[in-house]
């Protein structure tokens, strides 16, 4: 069957039924993008509200960052670590002047990130704090959200996320989100080497939590000898308005995690960035990838960080985002419970109305001409691309508005 005959339930029912089902898309077959913009199979046009979960932050197929790939692409992809390449060094000069840090780990995954950093403090915490063989704890929080993994849904507090998965990786310790009471006490174990933290829980809703609470958990975590470990994987990279979330509070952790944006959505790129005295803990033979570090990805990181810093995201992300919040709560709807976020990472919790949930609002949407996706089924969240311009993003509300009015 060719491509040009298809229909879009064609291409649905294809993926039902040869690949797994663990996954539930919007009806929306998607072929191509560009900046904030997607079209699907039969040419329709969408504002895309998304971002891949905040990895197209740059936009899509941003050209920029296509010429480092495609340039890449023709000369050199793939050497493993057994080599030395010509590029990876470039890379990790790069991201380490970037962001401030010693020394970088580069993989490919955010949830490969995130398992590099439980390893690198777990081996931190035997080797630097002293703590017994097989004794490190990890202090995490409810709600968290950091992959898929087996040892990562161990400290899940999402029954879809672990239910059926057991028996889980042990070492980890849940604490309320957004309490830091429940934290200090938590840290006073002497066994504990680190507290693994989003600075706003983006697969639980953008839960965003109170002003302060990250600096005292941080001063809390040095005060205790215990490393503090931000998962940015869906903040950083100027999503919040800030290069960092952390950096809304002047919060320098000492592991870092990114993934998402760092290449721009165009291949998978993820880092953890940490000093000396933390990355040094893990010697050869101790943890790798075939891909991390591979030349395509390091040139497209490259020009996709590049490209934050060159079109000023921070700045648009956090003037934008503020209008989008305004106008949001602006809307008159006995479906919108509450709108919260930081720069153009937002969410809208959403109040059934007869029989109708968020889900049928973002298909609804979708019809409009804008694609977004529930989480945790009452709540929408909202992450253009950061390219978006004020005119654009002002064409969109209107399209979430007319949309809302529909269910009045």
């Amino acid at each position: 069957m060719s491509n040009i005959q298809m229909t879009q339930q064609e291409y649905i029912d294809r993926e039902d039924q040869f690949g797994a089902h663990n996954y539930h898309p919007l009806p929306v077959v998607l072929d191509k993008g560009e900046g904030i913009f997607v079209w699907d199979t039969d040419g329709k046009k969408y504002y895309d509200f998304l971002s891949a979960y905040s990895a197209v932050n740059q936009g899509h197929c941003h050209p920029k960052i296509i010429k480092a790939l495609t340039d890449q692409a023709s000369k050199l992809t793939l050497t493993s670590r057994a080599f030395y390449s010509s590029v990876l060094g470039e890379f990790e000069e790069y991201i380490t002047k970037y962001f401030g840090y010693d020394k970088v780990l580069p993989m490919n995954t955010g949830a490969e990130a995130d398992e590099t950093a439980i390893k690198l403090c777990r081996k931190w915490g035997y080797t630097k704090k002293g703590i017994a063989e097989n004794e490190a704890k990890i202090i995490v929080c409810d709600g968290n959200f950091h992959g898929r993994t087996i040892t990562i849904i161990s400290m899940s507090t999402d029954p879809d996320s672990y239910k059926g998965f057991g028996p889980y990786t042990p070492g980890f310790e849940v604490v309320p989100y957004n309490d830091i009471a429940a934290l200090e006490q938590a840290l006073s174990d002497p066994t504990v080497a680190g507290f693994l933290v989003e600075p706003i829980q983006g697969e639980a809703g953008v839960y965003v939590p109170e002003d302060g609470y990250l600096k005292k958990a941080y001063d809390l975590c040095k005060a205790n000898n215990v490393l503090f470990i931000a998962d940015e994987v869906q903040t950083g990279i100027a999503r919040t308005g800030k290069m960092l979330a952390c950096d809304y509070e002047d919060v320098r952790p000492d592991v870092l995690i990114l993934g998402k944006a760092v290449s721009g959505g165009v291949f998978p790129v993820s880092a953890v960035l940490a000093d000396d005295d933390i990355m040094l803990c893990i010697k050869p033979g101790e943890h790798g990838s075939t891909y991390g570090g591979n030349p395509l990805g390091c040139k497209v990181a490259i020009a996709a960080l590049q490209v934050i810093k060159d079109e000023n995201l921070e700045e648009n992300s956090t003037r934008l985002g503020e209008i989008f919040r305004t106008e949001l709560s602006s809307i008159d709807s006995e479906m919108i419970e509450l709108v919260r976020g930081k720069g153009l990472l937002n969410a809208v919790v959403i109040k059934p109305k007869k029989g109708k949930t968020a889900w049928d609002v973002c298909v609804a949407m979708k019809e409009n001409g804008l694609i977004a996706k529930p989480t945790h089924g009452n709540i929408i969240r909202f992450a253009p691309p950061l390219v978006i311009t004020e005119e654009e993003l002002r064409a969109a509300l209107q399209i979430i508005k007319d949309t809302f009015a529909q269910f009045e």
